[in-house]
């Protein structure tokens, strides 16, 4: 006999909450790990999630999950374009645990994210991949996203 798959046991995508802070945390971390323009210290990726899910003014956390793990997250902030006239989403932080890759989740994300966007009326969605990580790219381009003609700089303070 097959077993029965309850609806909850279906992977879904939810808001993130601060119980789900250590689970978070690690995804960053793995994420920091690879990257070459972020160093991995769990107390300063910890913090900055943190400040997100104690403030959603000031941005979102969704995660995609079933009952028993977190799979992946999206992190969103929110700020105000000159450019557009009105509220825009700049997204970070699209990790999925490397185990679960290449099943959907991402998609899932990303889809939510978009609805989500829509519902809320923000005016564009920004991210930023990493230069080197041609398939990212690629999954990003999948869904609707372009290559912009502005070149990310940044200075770090502190």
């Amino acid at each position: 006999m097959a077993k029965q798959v309850l609806k909850g046991d279906s992977p879904r995508v939810e808001p993130a909450t601060i119980e789900d802070l250590p689970a978070l945390t690690e995804l960053v971390m793995n994420l920091f790990e690879v990257s070459g323009d972020f160093s991995a210290d769990r107390a300063v990726q910890e913090r900055g999630l943190q400040l997100i899910l104690e403030q959603p003014n000031r941005g979102r956390i969704f995660v995609v999950r079933n009952d028993d793990q977190i799979f992946g997250m999206v992190n969103l902030l929110f700020t105000i374009s000159t450019a557009c006239g009105g509220f825009v989403v700049l997204l970070e932080d699209v990790v999925i645990h490397p185990a679960h890759r290449g099943q959907g989740f991402g998609t899932l994300l990303l889809e939510h994210v978009a609805e989500f966007a829509k519902n809320k009326q923000f005016k564009r969605i920004t991210l930023l991949t990493d230069r080197i990580s041609a398939e990212s790219q690629e999954f990003f381009k999948k869904r609707g996203f372009e290559y912009s003609n502005m070149i990310p700089m940044r200075k770090i303070i502190g």
